[in-house]
């Protein structure tokens, strides 16, 4: 069942801040170790100590039979299926992962997909597909989150749309240029991919390779390398971003970590590049959120009503916001790190949990 659901939810998805938070600048500073990371007890400035439980909690929560999410889930459960299998519980869970996970380079899909399954819901064909519409639906209040904390740069592309900016010229031309090669390719590989990579399998490989490209980038030093501003994006750079997150149909790659990767390799700071990564966030998201709840949202409302659905929806946005302003503070003074090593946990675990027949 989880794997028709991990078919469905990338199927639909190809694949976001501009206030102060998007003022801030990512420190190009590189930490000096006299000794190596693993002698000083500490690992991309964390402590070894904080990784360790905080990787036990991730894999508490992907393994255990009998989870904290489960455990949360059953207290709301009000009957086992129907139309409550999306309680008022299991749609602040949900909210609560999908806001958390969306913007950060971890792939919201897989953790979405892993939640529903460590709590047992849509257990009919009938909620499964109405339980993959939520999914796609309460991105609306991350996508919410980006226009709140981004909203003097969305004024400023509209500016520019109407010829009275500029740099909002370039930068809405820009997520439009992005935007395009994505969607074409999007719909012409669709049914390969549906065929040949759903699966929880795929999804753990992509945790992992992810996760060690990551920790690879940041020890070349790429990512901390100048580049150029976001108003500054040309044409060229924008289609090529567009292109990579085409790479993102592959379930548990992230669409996020894609854009940051490949706009800093195109000559984006850093900065920019995660900026950028946010507001064609706005774009890819949003049209999958309008598509899908054009086609199923009317199933969603007969088989859950609307509180559910707006609650998990307000619960996305207030984590996203916690998690856009953290992301942005955290890489201030350290890099992406934390990712990787986050990354290769839950990967880890997926496969342990596959093994373990918990999957």
């Amino acid at each position: 069942m989880i794997q028709k659901r991990i078919g469905r939810l990338n199927d639909r998805r190809i694949g976001a801040t501009h206030s102060r938070v998007s003022r801030v600048k990512v420190s190009e500073a590189q930490p000096q170790h006299t000794l190596p990371p693993w002698r000083t007890g500490r690992l991309s400035g964390i402590p070894v100590a904080t990784l360790a439980v905080f990787g036990a909690a991730v894999a508490l929560v992907l393994l255990s039979p009998v989870s904290a999410f489960a455990a949360i889930g059953a207290g709301f459960q009000a009957s086992p299926a129907g139309a409550e299998d999306l309680t008022i519980g299991a749609a602040i869970i949900l909210g609560l992962v999908e806001g958390l996970t969306e913007y950060l380079p971890v792939s919201s899909t897989g953790h979405l997909l892993v939640t529903n399954a460590i709590l047992g819901i849509g257990q009919t064909e009938e909620t499964e597909r109405a339980l993959d519409t939520y999914a796609i639906c309460i991105q609306a209040g991350a996508i919410a989150a980006v226009f709140v904390l981004y909203r003097q740069r969305v004024a400023q592309m509209f500016d520019g749309l109407l010829g009275r900016s500029d740099d909002g010229r370039r930068v809405l031309i820009g997520v439009i240029a992005a935007f395009v090669p994505t969607a074409i390719i999007g719909l012409a590989l669709v049914n390969t991919v549906r065929e040949r990579l759903f699966g929880v399998p795929p999804v753990a490989a992509a945790w992992l390779i992810g996760g060690v490209a990551i920790l690879a980038l940041t020890r070349s030093g790429l990512l901390k390398r100048a580049g150029s501003e976001l108003a500054e994006i040309t044409v060229r750079q924008a289609v090529l971003i567009g292109l990579a997150q085409a790479l993102a149909l592959w379930p548990g790659t992230s669409r996020s970590l894609i854009t940051i990767v490949a706009g800093v390799v195109v000559g984006l700071s850093l900065g920019a590049a995660v900026e950028f990564s946010f507001l064609l966030g706005l774009a890819t998201l949003g049209a999958a959120t309008v598509v899908t709840a054009a086609q199923d949202g009317s199933q969603l409302i007969d088989l859950f009503g609307w509180t559910a659905p707006l609650i998990g929806m307000a619960v996305a946005f207030v984590s996203a916001l916690a998690s856009i302003r953290w992301m942005v503070s955290w890489l201030q003074e350290r890099g992406l790190d934390i990712f990787g090593w986050y990354r290769i946990v839950i990967g880890i675990a997926a496969i342990v949990a596959l093994g373990a027949g918990w999957l």
